[in-house]
């Protein structure tokens, strides 16, 4: 039996379902979570499901979040969206549920689940929830919702398809959500708008990002800083791929000090792998794309120069 015919089969079993994703959530993580959420409802609407995963921060245009007590997790089954490792998983509950399901596009560095779907070539969680739909859309509903949430988590993932993991069958996939009852124009909009306040702080983003003279980026952003400009960590993402725009950077990292002294880190790249050295830093995720954490200031340069030796 294929994995996909499995997962069928689990939700098929249980009168409960809980569905989560990944804490600080982005785009796909809510696209996916809430696209499976809306299919599932729709096709079994006798069955109690729910997404939990707290605040959404600032996509409350995307999705909010169910409130539910933890007796829900009796005899539950809990299925997470687009998280690579279970120290990410958004409300620590999902280890509450009787069966856990992984569905992800992330490396499988750090396997969990009774069940686990990990497919590294889809541009997107939001894809591969996709995917599960039309291999049985005999069976499974999709809504209007639903589509708008895949595509959204699509949109997101991809940086508007211009990363290198979209391939056809991600703009095949697109073209079949935007025949559904949506406005894909609204929803591009709500995705790429940022805050006055952060685009203020994108110009400082640009006019102090330090590059080495092989296209090594760094940006490092002080609590200081952040309550100058009246943004909060979680806005932060939206000026991730700033250095990415410039000609001669070639990989970067934004470095946001949190309240605690530490720093959380994003790196991207344009050709070198960043994500082995992310997870040498309590972090990990894509090959060009990913995420970690540093204690102090010497940890951050000492990720700094080893991005530097890689891109050289």
């Amino acid at each position: 039996m294929s994995i996909q015919k499995e997962i069928l089969s689990e939700i098929k079993k249980y009168a409960t379902i809980i569905v989560h994703r990944h804490q600080s959530p982005d785009p796909d993580a809510l696209g996916s979570q809430g696209g499976l959420v809306q299919i599932l409802r729709a096709t079994f609407p006798d069955k109690k499901i729910y997404k939990v995963g707290g605040s959404v921060e600032d996509l409350a245009y995307l999705l909010t979040m169910d409130e539910i007590p933890d007796e829900a997790y009796t005899d539950a089954l809990v299925i997470v969206t687009d998280t690579a490792n279970a120290p990410r998983i958004s409300d620590t509950r999902y280890t509450l549920g009787n069966k856990l399901i992984k569905i992800d596009h992330h490396p499988d560095d750090e396997p969990y689940g009774d069940l686990s779907w990990v497919n590294t070539q889809a541009s997107s969680c939001s894809e591969i929830i996709f995917d599960f739909y039309q291999l049985f859309a005999d069976e499974l509903k999709m809504t209007n919702e639903a589509a708008r949430l895949l595509y959204g988590g699509i949109v997101g993932d991809t940086g508007r398809f211009l990363y290198p993991a979209t391939t056809p069958h991600t703009m095949e996939v697109a073209s079949k959500l935007m025949q559904y009852d949506f406005n894909a124009s609204i929803l591009n909009r709500q995705i790429s708008e940022t805050p006055l306040r952060v685009a203020k702080l994108s110009g400082y983003v640009l006019e102090n990002l330090q590059i080495d003279e092989n296209g090594a980026a760094m940006i490092i952003i002080s609590q200081e800083v952040l309550d100058t400009y009246e943004v909060i960590d979680a806005e932060t993402a939206a000026l991730i791929p700033l250095p990415g725009q410039i000609d001669c950077v070639v990989a970067w990292m934004i470095v946001v000090e949190q309240p605690d002294q530490t720093y959380r880190l994003r790196l991207r790249s344009k050709g070198p792998a960043i994500n082995t050295l992310a997870r040498k830093h309590d972090g990990g995720g894509h090959p060009l794309a990913s995420g970690a954490k540093a204690k102090d200031l010497h940890e951050v340069y000492e990720i700094y120069q080893k991005i530097q030796a890689l891109v050289k």
